[in-house]
């Protein structure tokens, strides 16, 4: 490895880049980190284009192609996602799963947690689903443009009371968060409670109208609404619009630290240091485009020599789904996604998931029942048993139904001596010695499935 970046990377000198083996293994910790894993082959694939175009494959995929049948219920009838209880859910699961540009749709997640929106505060599904396209149009795009059209997005006026925010009566739900949660962060100094209340009437204007039957339609800005005194925002005068409320924050001196930080905590555990740090804003003040900075950290070498990761919910269960080819063939993915703590479209407040959650006795248990599901329809039957292999061949085997993920050999010895142990347990009765072995062979896939080794990358 350097510490100085590749010379096509287009100016992002001073970001370390990994110099090290980019073999299956590493183009699969790529692929769990900046997707959803890898389907059969496409690891070894990714590979053979070296680091630097497996990252800009990644980056520039091309027109989106869907790989297998198009999701359904239990019952083989068509999603309804903009209609019917979480089919949202397994729809966004689905292109997870399908989808040919994983990078895009893992970053439409990022921003889903970034911008976070819940259906409990918006109501309406068709909403949601308007605002999941925009995030994934903006998915590698600007940062300022994306923040504009959220601002102004009509499920996120409804969430944060963008549409009850007037002349006569701010509003400053949606300006706090603005500057806390999407632009500034907390607590660095960066803002007031005075600039919260001056943002807020720079951003008053947007109204909605309802009807029964109908619900919300008809988002718009109305000029005779919006307060157009002058404000004072980070100590500066002006007579600020919404617009200019968004490129305020996205220009404060303490944006591109906030930004370049957060971005990084979706793909590498542990902060940056300092250096990196330093570049990566510097490369992310050039135009605060998202691309050119992502292209950086997932080259960087803490990606593929540094801790693991523990894989959000959805990102494990998407990938165990590509592991094995399988499709969303029920809308059981919603309840237990929830289970899991990680429904789609209903992050739990404004600040998104708790990733230190991911792993607690309450999520855990959503995690198992996902794999019970998966491997529902495809436990082997011990009645039909007439071999009976050795705990090895057991192992083996049951590796392979999971596409032969890399283990670690603790894993590996682990999951051996359970095997051993479980035949041992068969003595000499012959039925036992028949059935034990595929009795042992649907244990072992779900304990590699939950595997620390599969839930963090």
């Amino acid at each position: 490895m350097a510490a100085v970046a590749d010379p096509r990377d287009h100016g992002r000198v001073g970001v370390p880049v990994y110099r090290g083996k980019f073999d299956a293994p590493q183009a699969e910790r790529l692929l769990w980190r900046a997707g959803f894993g890898p389907r059969p082959g496409e690891a070894e694939a990714l590979a053979k284009l070296g680091l630097h175009g497996a990252v800009t494959s990644l980056l520039s995929p091309g027109r989106e192609k869907f790989v297998g049948p198009a999701p359904h219920d239990s019952k083989g009838r068509p999603l309804a996602p903009a209609d019917a209880w979480g089919h949202d859910h397994c729809w966004w699961l689905d292109r997870m799963v399908r989808t040919s540009r994983p990078l895009v749709e893992r970053m439409t997640l990022v921003w889903h947690e970034w911008f976070a929106t819940s259906n409990d505060g918006v109501g309406s599904q068709k909403l949601m689903l308007r605002q999941n396209q925009l995030l994934r149009s903006h998915a590698l795009g600007s940062f300022e443009q994306l923040l504009i059209d959220v601002t102004r997005d009509p499920a996120m006026l409804l969430w944060l009371n963008g549409t009850d925010n007037s002349k006569d009566a701010p509003n400053e739900n949606y300006a706090r968060e603005m500057m806390e949660l999407f632009t500034l962060g907390a607590d660095r100094g960066a803002y007031t409670e005075r600039d919260v209340r001056e943002q807020a009437r720079s951003l008053t204007g947007f109204q909605n109208d309802w009807k029964q039957g109908l619900g919300d339609y008809n988002f718009h800005f109305d000029p005779r609404d919006h307060d157009t005194g002058m404000k004072v925002v980070f100590r500066k005068p002006g007579r600020y619009d919404w617009q200019a409320a968004c490129r305020l924050c996205v220009s404060h001196p303490l944006h591109s630290s906030f930004f370049v930080r957060k971005l990084w905590s979706y793909f590498v555990p542990d902060a940056p240091d300092r250096a990196t740090q330093a570049s990566l804003e510097a490369l992310y003040r050039n135009g605060r485009q998202v691309r050119p900075v992502l292209q950086a950290i997932l080259q960087h070498p803490v990606v593929y020599n540094g801790p693991r990761m523990v894989k959000p919910p959805v990102v494990h269960l998407a990938g165990l789904l590509r592991r094995i080819g399988a499709g969303v063939t029920s809308t059981d993915w919603s309840w237990i996604g929830s289970l899991s703590g990680q429904q789609l479209f209903y992050p739990p407040n404004v600040a998104g998931w708790d990733d230190t959650r991911w792993l607690d006795t309450a999520t855990y248990r959503g995690r198992w029942i996902a794999v019970q599901r998966i491997l529902e329809d495809r436990k082997l039957d011990p009645a039909k048993a007439t071999a009976t292999p050795d705990a090895q061949t057991v192992l083996t085997k049951a590796l392979a139904f999971w596409n032969n993920p890399a283990l670690t050999d603790a894993t590996r010895t682990a999951l051996l001596q359970f095997a051993q142990l479980a035949l041992a347990d068969a003595g000499k009765q012959r039925w036992k010695q028949q059935q034990y072995p595929v009795l042992l062979e649907n244990a072992l896939r779900q304990l590699i499935a939950v595997s620390p080794d599969l839930q963090t990358s």
